[in-house]
């Protein structure tokens, strides 16, 4: 779990996501906005999902950068570099990593580019 806890220190810092309050060995939960939390939780046995991806918005694509780059600097696999992803949307800009459990972690964002 320490590993995990330091994966997700590090890679939210460049999404502004902060390590609020926990438990050393039994959970941390991470304050990702708007009144939300994401929280990782020692587990006993196995957890019965073994495909899990979960995606958080970024508010610009040097934020997904900067997140990829912390997550593998922390610790994590890569699971795909940070770029467009047309299959998802014209706009979509995105990252993957897997984190010490292997679940898959995105950091996204589809807005569009506004023209200067």
């Amino acid at each position: 779990m320490s590993k995990s806890k330091l994966l997700y220190e590090k890679a939210f810092l460049p999404l502004g996501y902060r390590l609020t309050f926990g438990k050393e060995n039994i959970f941390w939960a991470f304050d990702i906005g708007n009144g939300c939390l994401f929280e990782i939780q020692q587990a006993d046995s196995p957890p019965p999902l073994t495909r899990i991806h979960v995606a958080f918005r970024a508010r610009s694509k040097a934020e997904v950068d900067a997140f990829h780059h912390a997550a593998l600097e922390a610790g994590a696999r890569d699971n795909g570099a940070p770029g467009p992803r047309p299959e998802y949307a014209s706009d979509y800009y995105a990252c993957f990593v897997l984190d010490p459990d292997g679940y898959n972690i995105e950091a996204m964002i589809n807005q569009p580019t506004v023209a200067a």
